[in-house]
């Protein structure tokens, strides 16, 4: 078993935020498997077909457990597994900040996907994100990572410690637009037609 690591988050410190070797032991990894995920793809029998098959790992993120300060900075790494329920790609589920004017910033290192962005009030905006491209999200902006490549899809992302994390409003309601794989084999944005 590796040893704890404990950080001077008042005097700073360095680490190796690798992935491939032991970042598991500098941070705690939170895994979402599909069936964590019901009600969140539109499609449903596509959804219970794939959870019958089996209960793949969706997507996972590592964080330290920052301190929950507003001068404080949590920080980690995101990864998010390909795969489609029909024709959605994986994704995450997806939030708001409970402190909703918080921005949030992520940085991609591997693989390929997008974000999916909305505010209250219905706008939404869909970036690519592919190794060396940062997205900043800003503050009022639910945010989900969409994978829609072959490969997982890693990023770093950054945010204020006492931002917090609001799911529920995107468990009841959903988002109002849906990343779907169209005829031509690339991504798409549609309307969600489960919208509440």
């Amino acid at each position: 078993m590796a040893e704890k690591i404990n950080y001077d988050w008042a005097k700073g410190f360095s680490l190796d935020f690798a992935l491939s070797d032991g970042m598991s032991r500098n941070a705690v990894s939170t895994k979402r498997y599909l069936s964590q995920m019901k009600g969140m793809y539109h499609d449903a029998a596509a959804f219970e077909k794939v959870i019958a098959a089996g209960d793949p790992l969706v997507y996972e993120f590592y964080e330290l457990g920052a301190p929950e300060n507003p001068g404080d900075l949590a920080f980690g790494t995101s990864i998010t597994y390909p795969g489609k329920i029909g024709n959605e790609y994986f994704m995450t589920k997806g939030h708001f900040h409970t402190i909703l004017e918080t921005a949030e910033v992520y940085y991609t290192l591997s693989g390929e996907g997008g974000m999916l962005l909305e505010n209250p009030e219905g706008d939404t905006e869909f970036y690519p994100m592919e190794p060396g491209k940062v997205i900043y999200v800003p503050p009022r902006y639910a945010h989900r990572s969409i994978n829609t490549g072959k490969v997982p899809m890693v990023s770093f992302f950054v945010f204020r410690g006492d931002a917090g994390h609001n799911y529920a409003t995107i468990e009841t309601k959903g988002y109002r637009k849906l990343v779907v794989e169209g005829d031509d084999g690339k991504p798409q944005v549609a309307d969600n037609p489960r919208w509440r």
